[in-house]
């Protein structure tokens, strides 16, 4: 089951059919909504649910193939997104100020800091997510159910325009991560934004200045398709009306959320463990080899 998406590079670097008719009257910290794709068997629906720890008192809804579609087919092809809607997802909301966590399992492209910059920029926060498929999927879809559901149990409307720089970022994210890693990309756009924060431009060059330099900065080069396509994406963004100190607040907190997991005393025995494992086969290799 993977982590949230920087606890596994951590590791690895060490070796309703129908929209609900009714809402949460006051969310509160605790409250879950749960989403399942409409074209899930019941045999898997079952399964999901106990796997997410599904209580009677959960709200759950359902995601559309439809949906899907409506908000990631601008972006991706129409047979990435598939035909069934089977990703499915639980979002519980925290106190204010706790930021992000995502965890996921059966997703094998969109890395779990890939969710939570996306969702930030839909104006997601203070929330614990867990995305999950009955089989190996993408994951693109996900993110439809993830932001309708927040949308009800925080009784926010979303705009629909920010859904849909939610789900491009998404995509744009994944499709830099295939040529410059996933870190890499995920944290080239979280960066941007901070910027964006804290020096707020006006113009398309401002910003296709302000981009490169934080490429460079990361020693990222990024071919003239991907700059264009993220002067693209943040021009619009820099145009919704998002509130970037917020934006900025939340990927301090992702950050610092990451940097507590890092620092639990069971995280540093599993990787302390983890190299002496590493380092026991590493010795028997070399044993092999001189023999």
């Amino acid at each position: 089951m993977k982590l949230v998406w920087k606890k596994g590079i951590a590791l690895t670097l060490v070796l309703a059919l129908v929209f609900p008719m009714f809402v949460f009257a006051d969310a509160v910290p605790g409250d879950v909504v749960i989403t399942l794709g409409e074209n899930l068997s019941e045999t898997q629906k079952q399964s999901l649910l106990t796997e997410m720890g599904a209580t009677k008192d959960d709200l759950v809804i359902y995601v559309t193939n439809a949906e899907e579609h409506q908000y990631l087919g601008n972006y991706i092809s129409a047979s990435r997104i598939g035909t069934r809607a089977l990703s499915s997802s639980k979002i519980t909301l925290r106190e204010a100020g706790a930021g992000l966590t995502v965890e996921s399992n059966n997703i094998d492209w969109v890395a779990d800091e890939m969710y939570s910059n996306a969702l930030i920029t839909a104006g997601v926060e203070d929330a614990d997510i867990y995305v999950t498929a009955p089989i190996n999927v993408s994951g693109t879809a996900a993110l439809t159910g993830l932001i309708k559901a927040y949308e009800i149990a925080t009784e926010i409307e979303i705009p629909e325009e920010q859904k849909q720089i939610a789900n491009e970022e998404m995509v744009r994210t994944g499709e830099l991560s295939e040529s410059i890693g996933i870190e890499e990309a995920t944290e080239l756009m979280n960066r941007i934004k901070e910027e964006i924060a804290n020096n707020p431009v006006e113009t398309e060059d401002d910003l296709r200045q302000l981009i490169q330099g934080v490429a460079a900065e990361l020693g990222i080069t990024l071919t003239d398709e991907e700059l264009n396509g993220l002067v693209s994406l943040f021009m619009r963004m820099k145009d919704l009306n998002i509130d970037w100190s917020q934006v900025q607040d939340q990927i301090s907190q992702v950050r610092e959320n990451l940097g507590e997991f890092l620092n639990r005393e069971d995280t540093q025995g599993f990787i302390s463990n983890f190299l002496d494992l590493i380092n026991r086969l590493i010795d028997s290799l070399r044993g092999l080899f001189s023999s």
